[in-house]
């Protein structure tokens, strides 16, 4: 059954990622991703990462 409602993805690749985070640039995600502060999962050869950790990874920051 159609609610009308789109779901939000569990996994989301990085220019997903670049949307969902407003913009914020592809290597600044990968800096962050390399620098700690923000964790990101193989699968493949492709790169995700949870909504639950982007949500997180905000409100760090503006903690």
């Amino acid at each position: 059954m159609d609610t009308g409602m789109t779901a939000t993805p569990l996994l989301h690749t990085i220019p997903d990622a670049v949307k969902r985070l407003g913009g914020f640039s592809r290597s600044g995600i990968y800096s962050e991703i390399k620098a700690g502060r923000l964790r990101a999962v193989k699968i493949g050869g492709r790169t995700f990462i949870a909504e639950a950790e982007l949500v997180r990874y905000v409100a760090e920051l503006s903690a």
